[in-house]
C-alpha cells in the first residue's frame, strides 16, 4: 500500500513513467510518505543512506555508472542543505540526479516549528530546473503537479544532462498508507527535432494518421512565412487551421479566424463534434478565451507544441508532447508523411464558421474599429492595444497583407502606444494603432519624444472608462465599486494631441464616423500624424456587445 498524498502519488507515477529505477533514500519523518511509497514499489531500486552529504555523492556514482537520472531524497530541514555540495558537483558534472526533498507546508516557515527553512529554490542557479509542488486539493492542483514534475524530469537530459530539484510539501497526517496502486498519470515527452531514421519519428508519424480530426493553432507570430505551394496543397487539407490577426500569414493556406464568435454560437451538444482527436500548436500567445475553455473542457487524446526552445507549454491543460524544432520545418517534414485520406474534419469547422456573418454595428466603438479595419490600404501595420481593442478587431476580416502586431506577451495595457510609435520609427508604411482611453492615456508620454513620425494615425476610442469588465460574466458592479474597477474618467486626448503636432479629428456620432475614418487612412502623405477620438457612449457600447452575442444563441 501507498501514501494517501496525492502529490507524492504524482511523483512516483511519473519517476517510473521516465525511467528512473534508482532511489538513494534518506531517514527521516517528513519524508516517511515518499520512502515507503517508492520503497515499497518493484519498479524501484532503493539505497539507503544515513549522511545526506554522502548520499548525494553516492547518487552521482550511480548515474554515473549508467548515464541515466537517479533520485535522491531527504527529509525537510537541514537534511537538504546538506545535500548542496553534491547538487554542485552534478551541475558542473551534467550528472542528471533529481534531488527530491520533503517539506513542511509554507505557512510553517519562520514559525519556530521544527526543521523548517525555506527550501524552493534552495539551489538557485545550481540546479537546470526547480518546482515546488503544490498540494493537491482539486483537479487543477493535480494537473499543476503533473505538469511540474513533468518539466523538472524532461529537464534533466535536455540540452545537456544536470540536476533537478524537486520540493514536496507535506501536511499531516504523514503516515496514511492507504492506496493500492500509483495512478494512471499523463507523461510529457519531448523530441528533439525529427529523424526519419529514427524509430519514434515514425512512432510520432504513425501516431498522427490515426488520427481523423486534427487542429492546427497558431499562436501569436510576427512574420511572414511563405510556404511552398507543394507543401500548401499536401498541408492544408489534412488539418483545422486556426489562427488569430496576430499569427499573421504563418498557415498554409486561408485560416479559420472568426473561431471565438463561432464558439460563443455553437451549441452544447456540437462541442464533442467539433472537438480535436490530436492538436498541434506553434506560435505565441491566443487571445480567445472561449477557445482556451473549449479545449480544456473537450480535452484532445494528444497535444503536440512544437517550438525551437522546447520548452513545456500547456495552456490547454492537456500536453503530451514537445517537439523541439523550428514550426515549419517540422511542417514541411511531415506534409509528404500525411495518409492520402482526405478527412471531413476540416470541411466541419469552415463550413461551421461561414456560417456566422460579419457584424454591423449600430454607432459604438466596435463600429469605429470596423471602420477603420475595412477602411485599411492594402500593405501597413495594424497594432492592436489589448482589453477591449484585440477582442474587436477579431470581430473582422483583415486582408493577410495587412501586418499584426500587439503585446501580448503579458497582455498588459501599458505600453501599447509607445510600442507602436517605436515600431512606427523605423518603419517605411502607414502604422495605424487602435486604442481604448485608458491604454492611451495610461501610456499618453508615447508621444511625447521627438521620434513621432508622419506614419503613425491613431484611432483612440473614448468612453469615458474601462467598460471591458461590465461584460464579464459574474462581475456585478455596484454604483461605488464602478468607479474603481472601470477607471472612469472624463478626459479627452484634444489638447495633448495638439500640443504634441498631431491632426487631431473628433468623432461624436454616427454620421461623422466614415468621413474622419476616411481622413484617418488617407493613404496620401501628410506631414504629420493624425489622432481620430471617438466619443461613445459606455452603457450603449456595453449594450450593443450583449445583444450582439445574444442574438447569435
Amino acid at each position: 500500500m501507498y501514501t494517501d498524498k496525492k502529490n507524492i502519488l504524482q511523483l512516483a507515477a511519473l519517476l517510473k513513467a521516465h525511467g528512473i529505477t534508482k532511489v538513494v533514500l534518506c531517514p527521516g519523518s517528513r519524508n516517511a510518505p515518499i520512502v515507503h511509497t517508492l520503497s515499497n514499489h518493484p519498479h524501484f531500486t532503493c539505497y539507503a543512506m544515513t549522511d545526506e552529504r554522502s548520499a548525494g555523492y553516492f547518487a552521482i556514482g550511480l548515474a554515473l555508472n549508467g548515464g541515466n537520472p537517479v533520485a535522491v531524497c531527504c527529509t525537510s530541514g537541514t537534511a537538504l542543505l546538506n545535500l548542496h555540495p553534491a547538487v554542485a558537483e552534478a551541475f558542473y558534472q551534467h550528472v542528471p540526479l533529481v534531488v527530491i526533498s520533503a517539506d513542511r507546508p509554507a505557512a510553517w516557515i519562520g514559525q519556530m516549528d521544527g526543521q523548517t527553512v525555506p527550501q524552493p529554490e534552495a539551489f538557485r542557479t545550481l540546479v537546470k530546473k526547480s518546482v515546488n509542488l503544490p498540494e493537491i486539493h482539486t483537479d487543477e492542483d493535480e494537473w499543476y503537479c503533473n505538469r511540474l514534475i513533468n518539466e523538472a524530469l524532461l529537464e534533466t537530459n535536455h540540452h545537456g544532462k544536470g540536476p533537478v530539484y524537486i520540493n514536496i510539501p507535506i501536511s499531516e497526517p504523514l503516515f496514511r498508507f492507504t492506496t493500492d496502486a500509483l495512478p494512471e498519470v499523463r507523461v510529457i515527452t519531448r523530441y528533439h527535432g525529427l529523424n526519419i531514421y529514427d524509430r519514434d519519428y515514425n512512432d510520432l508519424i504513425d501516431r498522427m494518421n490515426k488520427y481523423r480530426k486534427r487542429m492546427v493553432i497558431v499562436g501569436q507570430m510576427n512574420l511572414i512565412y511563405l510556404f511552398e505551394k507543394r507543401y500548401t496543397k499536401l498541408l492544408y487539407k489534412h488539418f483545422v487551421w486556426l489562427t488569430e490577426h496576430i499569427g499573421n500569414r504563418t498557415t498554409p493556406g486561408i485560416p479559420v479566424k472568426n473561431f471565438d464568435t463561432a464558439l460563443h454560437a455553437m451549441p452544447e451538444e456540437k462541442a464533442g463534434q467539433m472537438a480535436p482527436e490530436l492538436l498541434i500548436t506553434y506560435g505565441g500567445h491566443i487571445v480567445s478565451k472561449r477557445l482556451k475553455q473549449f479545449l480544456r473542457r473537450n480535452p484532445p487524446k494528444e497535444h503536440w507544441h512544437v517550438s525551437p526552445d522546447g520548452e513545456v507549454v500547456d495552456l490547454y491543460g492537456s500536453l503530451t508532447t514537445v517537439i523541439e524544432m523550428d514550426p515549419f520545418e517540422f511542417l514541411e517534414k511531415i506534409a509528404g508523411l500525411l495518409d492520402n485520406l482526405t478527412p471531413e474534419y476540416p470541411r466541419v469547422w469552415e463550413n461551421y464558421c461561414k456560417m456566422i456573418p460579419e457584424p454591423a454595428f449600430a454607432y459604438s466603438e466596435m463600429a469605429a474599429v470596423g471602420a477603420l479595419i475595412k477602411a485599411l490600404p492594402e500593405s501597413c501595420s495594424l497594432h492592436l492595444a489589448n482589453s477591449s481593442v484585440i477582442r474587436y478587431a477579431q470581430l473582422y476580416s483583415i486582408p493577410s497583407t495587412i501586418e499584426v502586431c500587439c503585446n501580448r506577451g503579458t497582455s498588459g495595457i501599458d505600453g501599447s502606444l509607445s510600442t507602436a510609435v517605436g515600431y512606427a520609427a523605423a518603419s517605411d508604411k502607414l502604422n495605424f494603432v487602435a486604442i481604448g482611453d485608458l491604454s492611451f492615456f495610461y501610456d499618453m508620454n508615447a508621444l511625447w519624444n521627438v521620434n513621432v513620425r508622419p506614419n503613425l494615425r491613431i484611432l483612440l476610442l473614448n468612453n469615458g472608462g474601462g467598460e471591458i469588465f461590465r461584460t464579464l460574466p459574474g462581475l456585478e458592479l455596484s454604483d461605488a465599486s464602478h468607479e474603481y474597477i472601470t477607471g472612469v474618467h472624463k478626459t479627452s486626448a484634444k489638447g495633448w494631441a495638439e500640443e504634441r503636432g498631431f491632426l487631431y479629428l473628433r468623432v461624436d456620432n454616427e454620421a461623422q464616423l466614415p468621413e474622419a475614418v476616411k481622413t484617418l487612412a488617407q493613404p496620401e502623405s501628410v506631414e504629420q500624424p493624425i489622432l481620430l477620438e471617438v466619443f461613445t457612449d459606455k452603457d450603449e457600447d456595453v449594450r450593443i456587445l450583449k445583444d450582439y452575442y445574444h442574438q447569435l444563441k
